[in-house]
């Protein structure tokens, strides 16, 4: 990437011309015009444009899917670019020593306390996570957030605090932040890093500090080119994945029924646990929407450890996300990452069913 500097007098230029802040605006309310009309949007495509059935399994999906892939583009471009233009003047150096020493064990909860409190699915977790790899924080701390953000957010929270009561709500919160921070310190035991695609373990000049020194301060100008050469590059490797997860992910929202797994989970008996975990992960929901479905799950008589497993890997785990992953994980990375979210989650529903039965 190269960044020309105008000057004027012989000092460089600080700031960005009226042009470019006009642009920057435009885009940005336009950006936000964008992700407002996405619900009426998809609507209208699906039933008028298309003409297919509201409520039917057809209509559905193709709503899910003229909804989400929007959004997740229109956050990978916003989020991208925001990443990288704070990142542009920051020392990267700096801060990966930092993360790595006395403090990484801080950064973990951090990591996952940031994934919390951010309201996104486990798809939309994606373009934040990039960001985070290209910036080049280390992977453990970045998988913490990737695992924690789909499971935990406040609507989910609110809704578990009025139909099952506080402790459940704590119970799924604490579950959530120790799946997070102990994936990432799994992911970094191991030195996962390795496992990325060759594209994120070769230096790369983007990847590099732009503010070598005290004398040199990066302009406007140049971080907006910085973040631009950024989002266009990354843009470029996943649009095209994230259509097709979406796509595959609309076909099982539309025409697999949550219901099913509800009435075929059994009754406690201990493999229960582990099927409940893998057949949660085709559903492709969010927190939110699986709160009913775990009061469901406890009003059928199924164990409290059960219906945990299989609501957390349903949010946490899809085969949408899988395929926009597998751009920037190489597949013994993505094994590692999701037979570990299996174990946690099955180990976690088995000790909730052991404690249940205990009370």
């Amino acid at each position: 990437m190269s960044c020309s500097c105008n000057t004027s007098h012989g000092r460089p230029e600080t700031g960005i011309t009226l042009r470019q802040a006009m642009l920057l605006v435009t885009f940005l309310a336009a950006w936000f015009a964008a992700y407002a009309l996405l619900v009426p949007f998809s609507q209208w495509t699906a039933h008028t444009l298309l003409g297919l059935e509201q409520g039917s399994r057809l209509g559905d999906a193709a709503a899910f899917f003229f909804y989400d892939a929007p959004k997740i583009l229109l956050l990978l471009v916003l989020m991208v670019y925001s990443i990288s233009w704070l990142r542009a003047g920051l020392n990267a150096d700096r801060i990966r020593k930092y993360l790595t020493s006395r403090a990484r064990c801080l950064a973990y909860v951090l990591a996952a306390a940031l994934g919390a409190i951010s309201p996104f699915c486990s798809c939309s977790s994606i373009p934040l996570f990039l960001g985070f790899i290209s910036a080049r924080i280390p992977l453990g701390i970045t998988m913490a957030f990737l695992i924690t953000s789909p499971i935990i957010n406040e609507v989910a929270v609110i809704l578990l605090w009025g139909l099952l009561g506080w402790k459940f709500a704590l119970i799924y919160i604490a579950i959530g932040l120790l799946s997070g921070i102990v994936g990432g310190i799994i992911m970094d035991t191991v030195r996962a890093e390795r496992w990325l695609q060759p594209m994120l373990q070769k230096p790369q000049l983007t990847l590099r500090p732009l503010q070598t020194s005290q004398e040199q301060k990066i302009t406007l100008a140049q971080r907006h080119a910085f973040a631009a050469a950024e989002v266009k590059n990354i843009f470029r490797k996943v649009w095209l994945w994230v259509v097709l997860g979406v796509g595959i992910g609309a076909g099982l929202h539309g025409y697999v029924p949550q219901h099913w797994f509800a009435e075929h989970l059994g009754a406690g008996q201990w493999w229960t646990v582990p099927c409940a975990v893998g057949a949660g992960i085709p559903l492709y929901t969010n927190a939110t929407g699986i709160v009913p479905v775990m009061e469901s799950l406890l009003a059928k008589g199924l164990p409290m450890g059960t219906s945990m497993a299989f609501c957390m890997s349903s949010v946490a785990v899809s085969l949408p996300e899988f395929m926009m992953l597998k751009q920037v994980m190489t597949w013994k990375l993505m094994a590692m990452f999701i037979a570990m979210l299996l174990v946690m989650f099955t180990l976690a529903g088995w000790l909730l069913n052991a404690v249940q039965t205990c009370l």
